[in-house]
């Protein structure tokens, strides 16, 4: 019973695409804008959609757990993603939380057992901590990993049953 979310096509990335697709025509038929202005706005508008686009379409992994522990994907357009994998054995928390801000964004985070190895991404020591409340004043203590739910959706019960099965020592925490 493996949990496996890939990016995908949702809302949030067709109201994108929709929006930048009102822009790129705006730039380009609104008599009353000047030059400079269309052309700062049209290629924005065109590679912002054709990133989106492509992040949906290319099918990446955004989060997998499994008997190995769990895989929280990187950015789904880059060739190399930065994709995390964390071991069952340093991780004694999966922590789901919400960044509040103009929208409310829902990350998974992992929190690791004191002296796990530094995994590339995570916070690491007192400054990055420092930052990362000054940025997220939400962010759980004892998470040094997390993901946004962006352009994939995160399926709660699917999440908590596979973490059950393959790991039952460790709790599901949503802090909401």
């Amino acid at each position: 019973m493996v949990y496996e979310v890939r990016y995908g096509w949702n809302r949030k990335n067709v109201f994108i695409i929709i929006f930048l697709a009102i822009g790129a025509v705006s730039a380009v038929t609104l008599p009353d804008k000047p030059l400079y202005a269309r052309i700062l706005v049209l290629p924005f508008c065109i590679a912002g959609g054709l990133f989106t686009a492509y992040s949906a379409i290319n099918g990446k992994v955004a989060l997998r757990v499994d008997e190995t522990g769990v895989l929280l994907g990187g950015n789904p357009a880059l060739r190399r993603s930065g994709a995390i994998h964390v071991p069952w054995q340093d991780i004694t928390a999966v922590v789901l939380w919400r960044q509040h801000s103009a929208a409310s964004i829902l990350f998974i985070g992992l929190a690791r057992r004191e002296g796990a190895p530094a995994v590339p991404g995570g916070i690491r020591g007192p400054v990055g901590r420092l930052a990362m409340r000054a940025l997220a004043s939400h962010f759980p203590a004892g998470v040094d990993i997390s993901r946004p739910e962006s352009g994939w959706r995160l399926e709660r019960e699917r999440l908590g049953a596979a973490v059950a099965r393959f790991a039952p020592g460790v709790p599901v925490v949503d802090i909401g």
